[in-house]
This record gives structure tokens, sequence and C-alpha cells, in this order.
């Protein structure tokens, strides 16, 4: 884990990326108060990096009631006017036409993807039949750069990613890949997802074999004949790229904090999906990423 100061902003910058896009300015105080994260690691420290800081208009004294009451609103999984929540981009997709051979020797294999917010897309996983483990971390840049305030900056190289370890005799890369198609992400959406904006929440696969960028480039070319999607998926497929785990706190995240609103806005509907879409694939116990506390 990284040994610099844990920087509580960050985990609260998907809510006041959430607030920003209904216009709304609460400070980070009162966002606190409203529902406070599971931050085990000590107090909070009210800081982030320029770059991350939405510059809104002020909010009349009169009018915070009423924008209190749409953020709790939220919490509770209730749509904005123009505030999509995450289930509406989950569909049924045909599976890849093109995946590995079977191997019985093999019992163990790695895939990392990334498709916005770590959190979703780990806990996703983690409720996958066949997956042994689901680390959230960073892929594309550098080690030196792979902590989360700096990747907040979008200009480290690095998206939010999860490495996921998994038994092929069980499940088999393609279905990884059609449930992250299908449930963990919308990859029509170019260098952002949902709420969160930036190249670190990019659609990206970083194969960790020749043969999963082959099948990884089949079934985008597939995904796109058969029209599924609205729009052109823009995940892009980038080789050779180190994964670097995230830090403590991130790890685990939707399971120890069910109720945090942007979990419940944005992340609890994958897991429904995914019950709904793959039921034979869905596990009611996660498969939780080991050294990173227990659900409270």
């Amino acid at each position: 884990m990284d040994g610099g100061p844990i920087v509580a902003v960050t985990q609260l910058h998907h809510l006041h990326d959430t607030l920003a896009s209904v216009n709304v300015n609460l400070s980070a105080d009162e966002i606190i108060s409203l529902n406070e994260p599971n931050v085990p690691h000590g107090p909070l420290v009210l800081s982030e990096p320029a770059s991350r800081r939405r510059r809104m208009p002020q909010i009349s004294f009169f009018f915070r009631p009423a924008l209190t009451l749409a953020v709790l609103l939220l919490g509770a999984g209730l749509a904005l006017p123009g505030l999509p929540l995450a289930a509406e981009g989950a569909r049924s997709i045909p599976p890849p036409a093109l995946d590995e051979p079977s191997n019985p020797q093999a019992t163990s294999e790695v895939a990392v993807l990334a498709g916005g917010c770590f959190w979703g897309v780990q806990g996703v996983f983690q409720h996958v039949e066949g997956v042994t483990n689901a680390v959230s971390g960073y892929a594309g840049g550098s080690a030196d750069t792979a902590h989360y305030q700096m990747v907040g900056t979008s200009t480290t190289g690095h998206a939010e990613s999860v490495q996921i370890t998994f038994d092929p005799r069980r499940i088999s890369y393609g279905h990884i890949l059609q449930i992250y198609f299908s449930v963990a992400h919308d990859p029509t959406e170019l260098n952002r997802q949902g709420p969160d904006v930036g190249t670190q929440y990019r659609s990206a696969i970083f194969p960790t074999s020749p043969d999963q960028a082959h099948i990884a480039e089949a079934y985008i070319a597939q995904l796109n004949q058969t029209n599924v999607f609205n729009a052109a998926i823009v995940t892009r497929i980038e080789p050779d790229r180190s994964f670097y785990p995230a830090e403590d706190y991130h790890q685990n995240f939707l399971t120890r904090n069910p109720t945090y609103p942007y979990i419940v806005s944005n992340d609890l509907p994958k897991i429904e999906a995914l019950k709904r879409l793959f039921p034979e694939s869905y596990r009611a116990t996660p498969a939780l990423a080991p050294h990173a506390g227990s659900p409270d």
C-alpha cells in the first residue's frame, strides 16, 4: 500500500462528480455528513489536487435543504433528470465466437480490465463463479505514478483497473469479457463512465498473453458488427502493461460500503444485472481481496 496520507476527498470524488453533473455544489463536510464511507485508516484529510476539483457556482443558503434532499435521493438509488444509473447500460450480448481452448492442466489465469471506477468492476467480478481473486489497481502507466491521488490528475497514463484471477476450468476468458462488456461497464463511453470523467476511467483491456489480445480484438469486432450497442465500442487493447495494486482502503470497497451513495447508484445495480443476466455465473458470497479488512 502507498505510504502517503489517505486523502479522503479522493474517496468522495465520485459523489462530487455526481453532484457536479446536476450542478449541485456542497462542501466536503456536508457530503461527509450525508453519508461517510467506511475509511478504516484514520481521520479524514480534506484536500485534493486542483485538477480534481469541480468549479461550480455557489448555491444560496435557501436552496441547500432541497439540494440535500436531492443527494439523499441519489444515495437511495433514485435517478435524477439527465443522470442515468449504471444498470441502464447492462444488456444481454452474445458470447464471443472465439475463445480460449479448454486446457485441463491450466488451473489459474489472470485478466486485467478497466471500465471506470474500480470499485464497481471489482465488485462485479468478486461475485462471478470461477473467479478466485479480484484486486483493484492501476494499469497503463509507470510504477512511480501508480497512486490514487496522482492517477486522478489524468496525466499518468494509468486507468483504474481490476486484476482478475480465475480458474479457466470453471470460467473462460471469453466469458469474463462477456460479463465485462455486458454488465461491468459501458464500452461505448470514451474516457468516462457515468459521472466519472477522465482517461483514468477509460474502457481498456490489458491482455496478459497474445491469445487474450486476439480474443479481445475478435470479440470487439464481433460486437460492433452485430450492432449490439447503440454506438461503436471504444475499448482500447493495451498489451505489455504492468498492473499495480491500489491502496488497501480501495479493496473490497463495494462490500464494505454497500450504503455509500455512489455504490448504491452506480454499482449495486451492476450486481443485480449480473444476477439477472448471468444467473449461472453469479455467486452470492464474494471472493474478497485479501488483506483489505472485513465487511462491517
